[in-house]
Formats: C-alpha cells, sequence, structure tokens
C-alpha cells in the first residue's frame, strides 16, 4: 500500500499552459511581420542615402494632418473599447463608425499628400528618396485597408451584438492592430522627417 502511496506522489501536477486566442497569435504574427518588413525598408533608406544622389524636397504637410487625423482614430478606437466594456452598444457602433471614417479621411489625405509631391516634381522613379516616401506611404496605406476591414468586421459584430463586456476577444483585435498602425504611421512620420 505504501508503495502506491509513493508511486502516486511521484506523479506529477500537470503544469498549466499558457493559451492565447489563435486569432490574437496570428494578429500578432502579422504585427510581428510588419515591423520586421518595416525595419528592413527603413535600414535600406539610410543606407541607401549614404550612397549620394539623394534629392532633396519637401515633405508635403498634409502628411502633418494625416498624422493627426490617425492620432484621433487611435482615441475614437479606444472609446470603442471602453464603450463595449460597459456594454455601452450605441456608443461602441459611433466610436467604430468614427474610427473608420477617420482612416478613410487618412487615406485620401495620404493620395492627396502623393499628389503634392507630383505637383513638386517628386515621382516614384527618378529620385531614391522620393521613391522610398511613396513606398513607405504606399505599404501603410496597404496595410491600413486591412484595418479597414478588420473594423468593418467589428462594427458587424457590434451590431449583432456579438461583442460585449464578455466578448472583446474581436474588439481587442482589432483595436490592437489599429493602435499598432497608428504607432508604425508615427514612427515613419517621425522617420521621414527627421532622416530627410
Amino acid at each position: 500500500m505504501s508503495e502506491l502511496v509513493n508511486e502516486i506522489s511521484l506523479v506529477e501536477e500537470p503544469q498549466e499552459t499558457l493559451s492565447m486566442n489563435p486569432r490574437k497569435f496570428i494578429m500578432w504574427l502579422f504585427i510581428v511581420s510588419i515591423i520586421m518588413l518595416f525595419a528592413a525598408m527603413t535600414s535600406a533608406y539610410l543606407v541607401r542615402r549614404a550612397e549620394g544622389n539623394w534629392l532633396e524636397y519637401d515633405i508635403p504637410s498634409i502628411f502633418t494632418y494625416s498624422s493627426i487625423v490617425m492620432v484621433i482614430s487611435s482615441l475614437t478606437m479606444h472609446w470603442a473599447y471602453l464603450a463595449a466594456k460597459k456594454d455601452n452598444f450605441s456608443s461602441l457602433k459611433i466610436a467604430i463608425t468614427i474610427t473608420f471614417a477617420l482612416g478613410a479621411v487618412f487615406l485620401y489625405m495620404q493620395f492627396q499628400g502623393w499628389v503634392e509631391l507630383v505637383k513638386e516634381n517628386v515621382y516614384f522613379v527618378g529620385n531614391p528618396a522620393g521613391s522610398f516616401m511613396y513606398i513607405f506611404t504606399g505599404l501603410h496605406g496597404f496595410h491600413l485597408i486591412s484595418g479597414l476591414i478588420v473594423l468593418v468586421f467589428a462594427l458587424v459584430a457590434a451590431f449583432k451584438l456579438r461583442i460585449h463586456g464578455k466578448s472583446l476577444n474581436q474588439l481587442e483585435i482589432a483595436a490592437t492592430y489599429w493602435h499598432f498602425l497608428d504607432i508604425l504611421w508615427l514612427y515613419l512620420f517621425f522617420f521621414l522627417v527627421y532622416f530627410h
């Protein structure tokens, strides 16, 4: 009998495993891959700039204003999260809608920035400095479009009352990705202003 007790005592208690929502895990993998992409791009920018043949130009002021729009959109996204935690469904829907609208305004302003670059005779080809500007803003714009799609799904879920204080995963994913896109844009904007 004592041998049986000894054998039972030797059996280890199962360790608690770390777990994460699979969608959140995928989102974080996606964010890490985007960080790696832009880290490589900014490194390439610095290397290419050091080689010379770098034509200076003025960064259109609309990029400053679009940065402000992006920061405001992060605030409205946070408002959506707080509303969901309190089961304030009308505020949740309004906040997500405003965030989406601000994201669309940001994209429009980025396009207008390209129009201003063309007016300054800064094109995608012929000027490495201009090429990087188009690539950075274009890649960020592409990822922002994916963020807008995520927001649409969150808005639909909000209307179906699937986002609430006890079910925040979908909104947390949307909010985290949106805040990341905001931080990424601010990084790119200040990088381009400082190293221009």
